[in-house]
């Protein structure tokens, strides 16, 4: 069931958000880890927050900006079962998402927007706090869902 978040809601967001980061993104140094661990709280409000439940237990979530996914993060023990699928298709149908950011790095992620039919329209060598971790940008071409 996708849902939206309450403010109650946001140390579980931390904690999937830290199942998931540590299960995709071996890319990146435990310093910058933990400044992104201490940083993503600050995120919240300036997003609009969706999460997914299975079984009463909030287990992924998902942030938008306008047009912009500016998160999409899934519990790592609930991985590769269609959660993100939902959760994009939710976005793109009825809140007109049609741009993703991703880590370059993060191959996985890459691969599923390719998959779900963003395509690559830039490259940026830093990521948003100035840091090397380079990122793609994305975008729907045509909007089928």
């Amino acid at each position: 069931m996708i849902r939206k978040i309450e403010a109650s809601d946001y140390q579980n967001l931390v904690l999937i958000w830290e199942s998931a980061v540590l299960n995709t993104h071996d890319f990146l140094k435990e310093k910058d880890f933990n400044y992104y661990k201490e940083q993503i709280p600050t995120y919240f409000q300036h997003v609009l927050l969706l999460g997914y439940e299975e079984n009463g237990v909030l287990v992924a979530f998902m942030g938008i900006s306008g047009e912009n996914l500016e998160m999409l993060f899934i519990h790592n023990d609930y991985r590769g079962k269609g959660i993100g699928k939902q959760l994009i298709y939710h976005a793109i149908r009825h809140l007109e998402v049609t741009n993703v950011d991703v880590n370059e790095q993060n191959i996985q992620a890459v691969d599923f927007y390719k998959h779900i039919g963003f395509k690559v329209l830039k490259r940026s060598p830093l990521d948003g706090q100035g840091k090397e971790y380079p990122i793609l940008h994305m975008g729907l071409e045509a909007n089928n869902y």
